[in-house]
């Protein structure tokens, strides 16, 4: 099994990505293999509504959006880390999951995730939220801690000194883990993902 863990801070080593090591070292201890992706610090385009996906399956603006979808397809669950911004995920990552979860929205569906936030001080909940709102569209089962999914800093060392932040990040791997390996105990025993009802209206019709 594998777990895809996406960095979508501009800084690869910063808070983020020390929040994002404590969860991806639980999975290993779980002997679970993890990848990190670091969506990069260069400008990203946003979605332009095109459609263009629904057509080829991929996005037209061939970047790390496209690898993320790519790659989700044979990855088993997903943590996805941030900063906070006013309150707000960071709009590198959220472009890139906007567009990642447009086109390739079949290759996260049923499989678990979690969303891990680093701060300052505040905004941690509302972006928490933010990205969790990805998962539940995609019919995702959301992987929950023992306490809310962030740690607080402003550099790696402050984060090192969050142990109780530290620990939230451990427990969601743990939890991770033993998630994964009920669905993967369903499948062999012939539980199969649910056939979802497909239907789409404007609030006027």
């Amino acid at each position: 099994m594998k777990v895809l863990l996406v960095n979508g801070s501009s800084r690869e080593n910063g808070c983020t990505g020390a929040a994002l090591a404590e969860v991806a070292r639980a999975l290993n201890e779980e002997k679970i293999e993890t990848e990190t992706i670091f969506i990069g610090n260069k400008p990203l385009p946003d979605c332009i509504a095109c459609r263009k996906c629904r057509e080829t399956g991929e996005c037209v603006f061939g970047d790390i959006a496209n690898e993320l979808a790519k790659k989700a397809e044979t990855a088993d669950g997903f943590v996805f880390g941030s900063p906070v911004y006013y309150a707000h995920p960071s709009a590198r990552l959220l472009t890139v999951m906007d567009r990642a979860f447009y086109s390739g929205g079949r290759n996260f569906a049923f499989k678990p995730a979690a969303a891990v936030l680093s701060a300052r001080r505040a905004g941690t909940t509302a972006s928490f939220d933010v990205i969790n709102k990805y998962f539940t569209i995609c019919s995702m089962p959301v992987v929950s801690s023992t306490y809310w999914n962030h740690v607080y800093g402003t550099q790696p060392e402050e984060v090192a000194q969050d142990k109780e932040g530290l620990m939230t990040m451990y427990n969601i791997g743990k939890n991770m883990a033993w998630l994964l390996r009920c669905i993967e105990l369903g499948k062999k025993n012939g539980i199969g993902i649910p056939e979802n009802r497909k239907a789409r209206t404007n609030f006027i019709r």
